[in-house]
């Protein structure tokens, strides 16, 4: 039989862990230096590869230790048509989830396809000194999911997001940049549970200097924090949290148009979820 706090566990199921989280589809720390920036009209594939790892957990299952790692192929266009006088774009992200999870009478790893999210509207503006970018995504329930399984790389509900941000370039020569990012999740009733997860809000943000026109070191941090409970018979009550911050380091290969970023951050205080560590490499293809 499971003990009040394992099954107070499954519950909150792992919000840290990128698109295998139950309380949120958007993976805090995914974006980071010129989070708010979007591109320039053209094609481009970017590719994530986002791994998490934690083995503290307060008050939660004895033993706990969880290995996370997603990548996210993401396909995005920014068009040359304009709307409000921002450039229109959309993008669809497909996620690959490969969990493996101990706690205290249990052991478990899974690798499949996570909750595919589409954006079909961006926004994006670029006056001077500044870039400007909001937005509209979902999730669709596409991974597998079961509400027995903490490793289930779907989350069995549909999720939409808003977003909101703004770059800050404070001298002539762009040198600098101060970026915020803020997510707004909202979420449908989850299949098996009936249990509808709280809302979630996301900030990231990060400060940076270009030492060459190739090279860009910063750091970044993300925010996020569940703003309402879970609702429905056997909701948990739990509003889980947490912050985060740490180096980062891009590179842009120009002849070929090849842009590549690394971050680490580490969470220093989380809430009724697990604490732990991010390192995110994104290689981004300009067609």
């Amino acid at each position: 039989m499971k003990t009040r706090t394992q099954l107070a566990f499954l519950a909150v199921s792992l919000s840290t862990a990128a698109t295998a989280m139950a309380q949120n589809h958007y993976p805090a720390g995914v974006e980071g230096i010129k989070a708010a920036s979007l591109p320039p009209p053209g094609v481009y594939l970017r590719d994530y590869n986002y791994t998490y790892w934690a083995d503290k957990f307060t008050a939660g299952p004895p033993g706990f230790d969880l290995t996370a790692y997603v990548q996210v192929p993401r396909m995005v266009w920014i068009s040359d048509y304009k709307v409000l006088g921002g450039n229109y774009g959309a993008d669809v992200l497909v996620p690959f989830v490969y969990q493996n999870l101990k706690f205290q009478g249990y052991t478990g790893s899974k690798f499949g396809l996570g909750d595919i999210c589409v954006e079909p509207v961006t926004l994006s503006w670029h006056p001077k000194q500044f870039d400007f970018a909001v937005g509209y995504a979902f999730w669709a329930p596409s991974g597998s999911y079961h509400s027995t399984d903490p490793v289930s790389p779907g989350k069995g509900f549909w999720t939409q997001m808003l977003t909101a941000g703004a770059t800050w370039y404070p001298d002539a020569k762009k040198t600098w940049s101060l970026s915020v990012l803020n997510r707004y999740e909202f979420n449908s009733i989850q299949q098996d549970t009936g249990i509808r997860p709280g809302q979630m809000y996301t900030l990231e943000y990060g400060i940076a200097k270009a030492l060459t026109p190739a090279l860009e070191v910063g750091v970044a941090g993300y925010y996020q924090k569940q703003t309402t409970t879970d609702s429905g018979t056997g909701a948990s009550g739990m509003r889980d949290g947490a912050a985060a911050i740490g180096p980062e380091i891009t590179y842009a290969f120009p002849k070929i148009m090849l842009f590549t970023s690394l971050r680490y951050e580490r969470e220093f205080t989380a809430t009724d979820r697990p604490q732990g560590n991010m390192v995110n490499l994104t290689i981004t293809k300009r067609f």
